[in-house]
């Protein structure tokens, strides 16, 4: 089998999957742009305990509340791909508080309606994985992704090309995220009501 893909320098590489076994048949999807988050082997066991101490900027924090945050995901799906984390570690949903429960749904809630107000996507995935084997890299400290999509989102550029096409800087996600999260907290507490997107 086959691949070729950019590395970080912009050379082109091949590889090649040989070794004991018969074919299988099985198609793989080569996605050598998630190799860094893979293999960085300073990662701390829970990046998430020590967000909140840095600044909303370096931490990508888009919103903060009483129990739980919202960031953006270093490691995006797509633009604008946020996480609702507790800020006490956590494994299990059964084992959140009644208040963690409720604010982590209310922020769950609005990081939809913000990504509906920015970005306008055709749909929303909201999801967690409990436990490493289904698949969760933060096996310790539950997490509920946020992740917009849009008709033809999965193309040919990550699969064949290796690329993930981020229109902008995360930087600049958490900025117009963060903005209109507290657009909509002023909008809220004006009218007494959530608004519909």
């Amino acid at each position: 089998m086959t691949h070729s893909a950019d590395d970080a320098a912009g050379t082109r590489d091949t590889v090649t999957a040989t070794g004991a076994g018969v074919d299988d048949r099985l198609a793989r999807l080569w996605a050598p742009y998630r190799s860094l988050y893979v293999t960085t082997t300073t990662k701390p066991e829970d990046p998430f305990v020590d967000l909140p101490a840095g600044s909303d900027e370096d931490g990508l924090i888009v919103a903060r509340g009483n129990e739980v945050f919202c960031i953006l995901n270093l490691y995006p799906y797509n633009p604008g791909h946020m996480m609702v984390i507790p800020y006490r570690p956590v494994a299990s949903y059964e084992d959140l508080t009644e208040t963690e429960t409720a604010e982590f749904s209310a922020f769950t809630k609005k990081a939809v309606r913000v990504l509906r107000r920015v970005s306008h996507p055709d749909a929303v995935n909201i999801g967690m994985n409990l436990g490493r084997a289904s698949g969760g890299s933060v096996p310790n400290h539950l997490h509920q992704h946020i992740v917009p999509r849009w008709t033809g989102d999965a193309n040919f550029m990550t699969v064949i090309d290796g690329t993930k096409v981020l229109v902008q800087a995360l930087s600049q996600t958490r900025e117009l995220l963060a903005s209109a999260w507290q657009e909509l907290d002023v909008n809220d507490s004006t009218d007494g009501t959530e608004e519909s997107e």
